[in-house]
């Protein structure tokens, strides 16, 4: 399956940003029960992070990311990318 990158940018305040957290984290972890081989962080910097998984086409991809508490409660600006491994 292909590799899929969101890179996201935290576009309201913080307090209300961490509320909805948990229910991302969970999110996360439901991709990885049904073997998207999840990933999911933030730049040390904060401000903004990553979520790495596979799918099957872009357009799996891109319904994943809508389905994401973060992106449907709109914590985060987003750009979605197909990852294109050179090497393992």
């Amino acid at each position: 399956m292909p590799w899929f990158v969101k890179i996201e940018r935290g576009i309201i305040h913080k307090a209300v940003f961490d509320q909805h957290v948990p229910a991302h984290v969970d999110y996360v972890k439901n991709l990885i029960a049904q073997g998207h081989q999840a990933r999911s962080g933030y730049w040390a910097e904060r401000g903004g992070g990553m979520l790495l998984f596979q799918a099957a086409s872009m357009a799996e991809a891109a319904a994943i990311v809508q389905a994401d508490p973060l992106i449907q409660n709109e914590c985060v600006e987003y750009e979605l990318h197909e990852w294109c491994i050179v090497v393992e």
